[in-house]
Formats: C-alpha cells, sequence, structure tokens
C-alpha cells in the first residue's frame, strides 16, 4: 500500500488536503479522505478507518511528509513495515490515479492496463458469446461507452 497527501484549492480559493491509499497490486484506491487541516491525529485516524487490524498491509509506502512522521505509533501498531520513499515516487502515482476521481474521465473499471495484462484494475470475467449479445454502456454521460453482453 502508498500513502500520500496532497493539497486541492476549491473554486472558493481554500486548500482541501487529501489523504490517498493506494493498493499497489491492482492499481486500487483504497481509502480517501479530506481535510482543511491534516493533524497528526486525523492522519492516524484515517489509517485506524482504511485498515482493520486483520487487514493491514504488510508494507506501508509514504513520502517523508512530517505528518507521516507523527503517526509512526500507529503504523508500528498495525505491524505496517514503513518504506519511506522520494516525495515525487508516491505522489506521483497517485496523482496518476487522481484524474480517475475527476467525473469527466473514463470510469477506472473500465480502462485497461498493460502492465496487468491489459486487464482493468477491478477485473471482470470474460464471456463467450454464448452469453447474449453485446450491448453498448454509456458512461460519463455518453461521452464514452463501455460493451457488455447481456443474457439473451
Amino acid at each position: 500500500m502508498a500513502a500520500d497527501l496532497f493539497v486541492v484549492p476549491t473554486v472558493t480559493f481554500r486548500l482541501l488536503f487529501v489523504l490517498v491509499i493506494l493498493a499497489h497490486e491492482r492499481r486500487r484506491i483504497v481509502h480517501v479522505a479530506v481535510t482543511e487541516h491534516p493533524t497528526a491525529a486525523w492522519t492516524a485516524q484515517q489509517l485506524r478507518n482504511a485498515f482493520s487490524e486483520h487487514d493491514a498491509p504488510r508494507y506501508l509506502f509514504h513520502d517523508r511528509d512530517s505528518v507521516f512522521a507523527d503517526v509512526a505509533t500507529t503504523i508500528a501498531g498495525m505491524n505496517s513495515q514503513v518504506v519511506r520513499t522520494a516525495a515525487i515516487t508516491v505522489a506521483e502515482r497517485l496523482r496518476g490515479t487522481r484524474h480517475r476521481l475527476d467525473p469527466t474521465r473514463v470510469p477506472l473499471r473500465s480502462r485497461t492496463h498493460l502492465s496487468l495484462g491489459k486487464d482493468t484494475p477491478s477485473p471482470r470475467p470474460v464471456t463467450p458469446p454464448s452469453s447474449g449479445r453485446i450491448v453498448a454502456i454509456p458512461e460519463v454521460g455518453g461521452l464514452h461507452h463501455r460493451y457488455d453482453r447481456i443474457a439473451a
């Protein structure tokens, strides 16, 4: 898992801080939380919210942001090993994912990735032609279509 905190300006010029936790194996967003004031207590609580005591990650990647240093006890209590990265490493991966939160983009479940063997982050089964005819399902207000089979 990787965690990162980034800033999003609002229309009224306020700054919101977004904490995103990303699972590397399928490029899946595990947890998102937003606040105007990211304190150590808030960050620690978000980590506890993201993982139950039985599914905490073995490794938690994060950059050298001071907010993560302040929650080292929480991370250690989850039995997760911290892997500190250069600031650009985690941030760039998450920012690449951040565009998927944009409603004008193609939904995550429909985007194939070469690194996943041309599969999507949320895999779906391959259906044989006998399963029914192919229908177009509009997404993003009809700007994009996903194609699925429907039962005959």
